[in-house]
């Protein structure tokens, strides 16, 4: 028989061999057998009270030390280019340890967030405890997620963040990092559920209070995974960057291009001018000047810069702050407009006749001077009459002409027939400390529509011209509705008391006929936000599939490259396309072009979920001091739990779930979006105005919740709560079912 190891030797086997650390595993490599094993048990217990082993279901392992071969979670390269990662299962008491990965020229790319299975070896006298060489990449990282820690005897819980979700995680003691109860936290997937039936996480980060009104932006950000730091390589390329000379640029400098754009604008990246043609061959036409900061002179295809550009493919826009797409130094410096700096620009010059119509363009790489950074504002009370002693010098030599041209341009919309949509942006006004003072609509004005309808010109001009010469590029395309969204929006435009024809080939006119229709009826927005629902979601595209809501067929972003990687990508090729420079778009990028449009159609979307979600809780913040209070609005939503309603006055959604009805079962027609009682036979449905209260309005999730008090003028029962032993009314073909259910289930216990 052979002799019991020795505490070192079995130390070392567990070292040598991490895959075979159970008592059985151990005691077959000794050769232990019978009564001996009941030693090894006691060895076992004794390294484990001495700190030197840890059991972990029926292994073994030394909490201070990795195993040769561990699952960790890449980290992503350093400043030196060197790939680092961080072990998943760390248990010991101090820092995890910090892994070098030695990359071999078979192995795959990795990047951050991976998830791989590295043999360790441990080394010393360097800034890395381990270096670890790929056995395999297992997949992406662990499933993270936001809440709020809620403590406990042992540990605590995670409560989610989510709107509508109601999942829990479990904590253990040892995965807290150190929370406190009630701490905004982010967390990662640690294991399969536990005897609760909750799955296991462990606290990677401490957010602070989340209710802090700075928290509000900080969970959606966190939460969609949007990037907000900037590496430093990235911002040690901005930095350097140094302004344009003039060059073999065209010299625009004694050219009065404004910019004209919200009050509280943080960046300047378009500016404008207008004049009559002088061209007698174009009696009572228009130039129109549209320059663009020429970010492509600072963002170099494969600089780290680029790199980190489209990685986060546009800038994202919250009431409390920014998480730009481009550092500072260029955002909001180098590559703004800013009035009296000489500035770098891609500018196209644009020749309309008088009814509108587009004669001719011509691009150009030029040097300008902004005169005067102006506000929609103060160019729409100079538009009326009203200049402020700033604007007056340039109403009538910039400001005139500038809308002489717009109505030239409005003409030629009308005729073209875009899609007319009239949905005020909402604002939410912040106090010094973050919290929401007030929640209204921004006025649109005339100056609003004017910007619009040069940069839509502009956008027209540069698809077509890298179209005309055959260069590729990134579209916007905007494909029609589909059958199915028609079909609904129809039947909210029949509720309301509308029609939209059946039959033809549907057209943007045809929505505007309704859009006409609804105008100045108590129908107004719930049709224009009914009409926008169903339109399909515009997307970057290497192919053009034409731009359905603006009734285009040539359309590509150009105007805004300081905030979208797609108007970039448009600027490298017309760069290519001119000859203008060696700084336009490669081979390489236009070989990844597809992916690079999946990725910040992508990018795109989540900044808009991020955006939206973010004022949902900004909303909710402000009306959780309003509990209790009535206010009136309109159905907008009909789904089988319940009525969404939005407000009059804020436009915040709220949920009137089915319990608040009362207890009667009501029927969902999702065709024709109502409930109708079973038992009253009330029936509720799209369009009809409201009275609620507010019941319950939480920050954290952005949910809000209401009770239903009147409809249309009338007040609501709370629903006839039905007497015992009362059978629930449901629909026949429910309840054959449930009968036909029924009689299985007995047929199948009696045979039992």
């Amino acid at each position: 028989m052979a002799d019991l190891p020795s505490k070192a030797e079995i130390l070392r086997w567990i070292s040598d061999h991490p895959a075979e650390t159970s008592k059985r595993d151990i005691a077959r490599a000794f050769g232990l057998k019978g009564a001996q094993r009941i030693d090894l048990k006691r060895i076992l217990r004794e390294l484990q009270d001495e700190g030197h082993l840890e059991k972990r279901k029926k292994t073994y392992r030394d909490p201070g030390a990795l195993p040769p071969v561990s699952v960790c979670e890449v980290a992503g390269p350093d400043a030196s280019g060197d790939l680092h990662a961080r072990p998943l299962e760390w248990q010991g008491d101090g820092p995890e340890p910090r892994i070098l990965v030695i990359e071999r020229s078979s192995d795959p790319a990795l990047g951050a967030g991976d998830r791989v299975l590295l043999r360790l070896s441990r080394v010393e006298g360097e800034a890395h405890h381990y270096e670890g060489r790929l056995i395999r990449r297992i997949g992406r990282t662990a499933q993270r997620m936001l809440g709020v820690f809620r403590a406990e005897t042992e540990g605590g819980r995670i409560l989610p963040v989510d709107k509508g979700s109601d999942k829990e995680w479990r904590v253990r003691a040892g995965d807290t990092h150190g929370a406190r109860d009630g701490e905004l936290v982010e967390a990662e997937r640690a294991g399969p559920k536990d005897r609760l039936g909750l799955p296991r996480a462990r606290v990677v980060e401490r957010l602070g209070d989340p209710s802090a009104p700075k928290s509000v932006s900080l969970i959606a950000i966190r939460q969609h995974g949007i990037p907000d730091a900037f590496p430093d390589e990235v911002l040690a390329e901005a930095a350097a960057a140094t302004p344009v000379r003039l060059g073999t640029r065209t010299d625009l400098r004694g050219l009065p291009l404004v910019t004209i754009d919200p009050s509280d604008a943080r960046d300047h990246d378009d500016a404008v001018y207008a004049a009559a043609d002088t061209d007698p061959d174009n009696p009572g036409g228009h130039v129109v000047w549209v320059a663009i900061a020429d970010v492509a002179h600072y963002v170099r295809p494969g600089s780290a810069l680029d790199r980190e550009a489209r990685l986060r493919g546009n800038s994202t826009y919250f009431p409390d702050r920014v998480v730009p797409m481009l550092p500072e130094a260029l955002s909001g410096d180098l590559c703004s407009l800013h009035e009296g700096a000489e500035r770098a620009c891609i500018a196209v010059r644009m020749v309309f006749a008088a009814d509108g119509a587009k004669r001719g363009h011509a691009f150009h790489r030029a040097l300008m001077i902004s005169p005067a950074a102006l506000s929609y504002e103060e160019v729409q009370a100079a538009r009326d009459g009203a200049p402020s002693a700033r604007i007056a010098p340039l109403a009538e030599p910039v400001v005139a002409p500038l809308y002489a041209a717009y109505a030239a341009l409005r003409a030629a919309r009308e005729r073209r027939q875009p899609l007319d949509l009239d949905l005020s942006e909402r604002r939410i006004e912040l106090s010094p400390d973050g919290r929401v003072t007030s929640v209204a609509f921004r006025d649109r004005l005339d100056a609003h529509r004017l910007i619009e309808e040069f940069m839509v010109a502009a956008n027209v001009a540069a698809a077509e011209e890298l179209g005309r010469r055959r260069t590729p590029l990134l579209y916007r395309v905007h494909e029609e509705p589909s059958p199915e969204k028609l079909e609904a929006l129809r039947e909210v435009a029949t509720a309301s008391g509308f029609a939209l024809a059946k039959g033809q080939v549907l057209r943007t006119a045809h929505l505007n006929r309704l859009l006409t229709a609804a105008e100045g009826t108590d129908f107004d927005e719930l049709i224009n936000i009914s009409t926008l629902r169903a339109m399909t979601q515009a997307y970057y595209s290497p192919e053009n599939f034409g731009h359905f809501g603006l009734s285009l067929r040539n359309y590509a972003h150009f105007t805004s490259p300081i905030r979208r990687y797609a108007d970039l990508v448009v600027h490298r090729a017309l760069i290519s396309a001119h000859g203008w420079a060696e700084d336009g778009l490669t081979a390489a990028e236009i070989e990844t072009l597809p992916e690079t449009a999946e990725r910040i159609s992508t990018t795109e979307r989540r900044s808009m979920v991020a955006e939206r979600d973010t004022t949902d809780r900004y909303l909710a913040a402000y009306l959780s001091e309003r509990i209790g209070t009535e206010v009136a609005g309109r159905i907008s939503g009909v789904q089988r739990f319940g009525l969404f309603v939005k407000l009059d006055g804020t436009g915040a959604d709220g949920l009137i779930p089915m319990r608040a009805l009362g207890g009667e079962y009501f029927h969902h027609d999702r065709d024709a979006q109502t409930i109708m009682g079973a038992d009253s036979g009330r029936v509720f449905g799209i369009g009809q105005r409201v009275t609620v209260r507010i019941a319950e309005a939480v920050a954290a999730t952005g949910g809000l919740v209401l009770d239903l008090l009147e409809v249309e003028g009338q007040a609501v029962p709370q629903g006839r709560a039905r007497r015992e032993g009362t059978p629930v009314r449901r629909k026949p073909g429910a309840s054959r079912a449930k009968a036909k259910a029924k009689a299985r289930k007995v047929k199948r216990t009696r045979r039992g």
